[in-house]
């Protein structure tokens, strides 16, 4: 049994613990957490600002996606969720922008089911991927089962045993979760230098990338640019591998990766992932 002087030392300390570490009571609380990951991104440039709500009101829980859709908003709905911290844009552009949707069906019923139940958009973006190491990519690699390949210096590319481009595919495939992926490159084609260029980068890095590794995992492409690269290399005797996976579920795991990060940061207050999911189906 503990005397005296120790149980008061042990209370100071977790007294000093508490201090150290408070309980987020707003949901402003919850979003100067997440922005102070990347101190360096400006606030004036930023797209992750709120999109809807009043965040200075008490969180009662948060939930993190890639994307707010309408089913996912009903579901925080039905958890409770006052907070929904999403990765891309909720009302369909970059700035989400909405003068030009003032009149839009879809749009006013996406943000009254918003505002009547008292739910507060943020986007975490620029913070997200700006943090160190990228969290995105963190959050892929642990789906991977990859974070012991990764280079130190750089976490989007990693260094595998070799395996036959048409294995590296499927396994991308069941990982992800995807009903499919798109291909580009010889079958055989041994890997082991792995690009990881998830979500939508562009033509130039994805292009810039492929010179130094065997084979390139992104989310999407535009078909003029990297596959054209890729099919052009080919015809030269530079064979590469393309793997497409798709925007939405190459990211999920990095937002299902900030939920992860952010429980033991707001204790108490409920805290899950709630996937987007692939947006088409494949017939």
């Amino acid at each position: 049994m503990p005397t005296r002087r120790e149980f008061l030392a042990t209370a100071a300390g977790a007294a000093v613990a508490a201090r150290a570490k408070p309980r987020a009571r707003s949901i402003q609380d919850v979003i100067d957490l997440c922005m102070e990951v990347a101190p360096n991104v400006s606030a004036a440039s930023t797209v992750d600002t709120v999109k809807v709500g009043d965040p200075s009101q008490e969180v009662r829980g948060v939930a993190t996606t890639f994307l707010a859709t309408y089913e996912v908003i009903l579901r925080a709905i039905r958890f409770g969720v006052n907070l929904i911290i999403t990765h891309e844009p909720t009302f369909y552009n970059h700035l989400d922008e909405t003068h030009w949707l003032a009149t839009d069906p879809v749009y006013e019923a996406k943000r009254r089911l918003l505002e009547e139940n008292g739910v507060v958009v943020w986007r975490n973006h620029d913070y997200w991927h700006a943090r160190d190491p990228d969290g995105i990519a963190t959050g892929v690699l642990r789906l991977l089962g990859w974070t012991g390949y990764a280079q130190p210096d750089n976490p989007q590319r990693c260094v595998i045993p070799a395996t036959p481009l048409s294995q590296l595919s499927v396994f991308m495939k069941r990982r992800f979760g995807a009903q499919r992926v798109r291909v580009m490159g010889p079958p055989a084609l041994p890997c082991e230098r792995v690009g990881l260029l998830v979500g939508a980068v562009g033509g130039r890095r994805q292009i810039e990338a492929l010179g130094g590794v065997d084979v390139l995992v992104v989310g999407e492409v535009r078909e003029w640019e990297t596959t054209e690269y890729v099919r052009d290399g080919a015809w030269n005797d530079q064979p590469r591998g393309l793997i497409v996976v798709g925007h939405a579920l190459s990211e999920e795991p990095g937002m299902q990766y900030l939920a992860e990060w952010l429980k033991p940061r707001i204790p108490g207050v409920q805290v899950r992932h709630i996937p987007t999911g692939d947006p088409f189906r494949y017939i």
